[in-house]
């Protein structure tokens, strides 16, 4: 089909809208390609909490309600209707079922295809049984059905090249920041403290993220029982979906901590810019990342960051932070104690070059640079 100097329709098929990784670089390529690209979003499942943020930024949603097991065949037949009254000139679907499901419909009703393929970590006994069928299911289909396959990380495509997916039309866009919206804030940093009644002076090390298996909470907070031990001035703070006490996922990490008032768990939020500007240190303990938006946002905010060594972490941190191995509570506890034992100036220096890393390599508008060049050649093939 012909592009010619119009504005491309993109219809963009997600499993679902609540908060998440994929959803928020949905959420962020939108936006970023709003004056190039007429953009629609299709969730396979609800609105969710980002689809409410698009609909009230005019982006226009349309939420299908399909059970994500076992999707009615009625509910299919709305996608494909769907799709043929957008008519888009191409479908980019987010996430494995969305992949397979609306790759497989975009594909019967006439329109190219382009897979976003999202965590590196296809172990087990990390990861339902279902999602791994359909993972290894997508692999088949993927010489064939998608025209291109974006992975959000290099270790991400290497992953699933050695499970089968297809070496042809594989494509690595990394995850972009907006640095506008993620920047240092000393006003952010004063009320947080106040808002947990802790010292203005108070050091804060935080760890954003739903709570999941793959982002080991628990193995967290057992490195930051060490932390508090050996800082008297320091407060941890567990942000994201599940972070709550009573959740059983973090259990086995909450009974390691001796908490004494200096453990927060702030659950979901919707201030991230403010919370990450807060931080002195900020923590990733993931077992599995393609490449972890929360870090990035924490870097573009000037925070220095430590990482477990997966998916494209390392690479996203550089020489900005501390690099340590997963599931290893001991290296972790080390990694934060050493940016704590920073001074002020020389832990404020290491943020300021980790902003420079994003601004300089990871910004979003580089990253939509890169998914725009895409589209415009899908269309034009």
């Amino acid at each position: 089909m012909s592009t010619g100097q119009r504005v491309l329709r993109i219809a963009h098929v997600i499993t679902g809208l609540e908060r998440g990784g994929a959803e928020l670089m949905l959420e962020r390529l939108v936006g970023a390609t709003r004056q190039q690209l007429d953009s629609h979003v299709l969730s396979l499942t609800g609105v969710g909490a980002i689809g409410a943020s698009l609909r009230s930024a005019g982006v226009p949603v349309t939420a299908l309600g399909m059970h994500p097991a076992l999707p009615a065949p009625w509910k299919v037949l709305g996608l494909w209707r769907a799709l043929r009254r957008l008519e888009p000139d191409l479908v980019q679907t987010w996430l494995y079922h969305a992949d397979l499901l609306a790759g497989l419909v975009a594909r019967l009703a006439g329109y190219p295809v382009i897979w976003n393929v999202r965590q590196s970590n296809l172990d087990p006994a990390v990861n339902k049984a279902r999602t791994l069928r359909v993972a290894r299911l997508c692999a088949r289909l993927s010489a064939r059905l998608p025209a291109a396959v974006v992975f959000c990380s290099h270790a991400a495509e290497q992953a699933h090249r050695d499970l089968g997916y297809a070496a042809s039309r594989s494509r690595v866009i990394q995850n972009g920041f907006d640095t506008g919206r993620f920047r240092p804030d000393s006003a952010a940093r004063r009320e947080l403290r106040q808002e947990l009644a802790v010292a203005e002076d108070a050091r804060l090390v935080g760890l954003v993220g739903r709570v999941d298996p793959q982002k080991d909470q628990a193995g967290f907070l057992r490195a930051s029982a060490t932390v508090l031990n050996t800082f008297p001035d320091v407060h941890v703070v567990l942000v994201g979906e599940g972070t709550q006490m009573g959740n059983p996922q973090l259990q086995s990490g909450l009974s390691a901590i001796a908490q004494g008032g200096r453990l927060h768990l702030l659950g979901l939020r919707d201030d991230m810019a403010r919370i990450q500007a807060s931080l002195d240190v900020a923590v990733s303990s993931s077992l599995g990342e393609g490449m972890p938006n929360t870090i990035g946002e924490a870097m573009a905010c000037g925070v220095p960051c430590v990482v477990t060594d997966v998916g494209d972490s390392a690479q996203l941190v550089g020489e900005t932070g501390r690099v340590v191995p997963p599931g290893d509570v001991v290296a972790l506890a080390d990694g934060i104690s050493s940016l704590l034992q920073l001074s002020a100036g020389e832990r404020f220096s290491l943020g300021q070059r980790a902003r420079e890393q994003i601004v300089n390599n990871f910004s979003l508008a580089g990253s939509a640079r890169e998914y725009l060049e895409m589209y415009q050649n899908t269309c034009v093939a």
